[in-house]
């Protein structure tokens, strides 16, 4: 039986993650990404690119609430664990050949564009 391999990348020299996973078929695989960017940097977002593809946002994440934002992927194959602003975790359920790729984390802090000056 194949094993997919999940590949993960460093989001700069202040991020880690988990590098690489190897899972067997219907396992879940979960990833970890730190930073020390410091706590105003609580905002999360998971990435995944699969082979011939572009990179596409899986779900957003911050420390400010539970219910993270997945667009359109579905809920019942990711799921995210943010508690921390340093830390956070993504994991893909229930592994498929298919779900084979880079996955990818990012930080950012937190900014108020939208502020209105009169």
């Amino acid at each position: 039986m194949k094993r997919p391999c999940i590949q993960c990348c460093l989001g700069g020299s202040d991020v880690t993650q988990t590098p690489m996973l190897w899972k067997s078929v219907g396992e879940d695989a979960t990833m970890e990404c730190k930073h020390t960017k410091g706590a105003g940097y609580f905002q999360m977002y998971w990435y995944r690119q699969l082979p011939g593809e572009t990179m596409k946002l899986v779900v957003f994440t911050t420390t400010a609430t539970a219910n993270h934002d997945f667009g359109d992927f579905n809920k019942d194959k990711f799921s995210a664990n943010k508690t921390k602003a340093e830390i956070g975790s993504f994991r893909v359920k229930k592994l498929q050949p298919e779900d084979k790729g880079l996955y990818f984390c990012a930080v950012s802090q937190h900014s108020d564009t939208n502020t209105c000056v009169s």
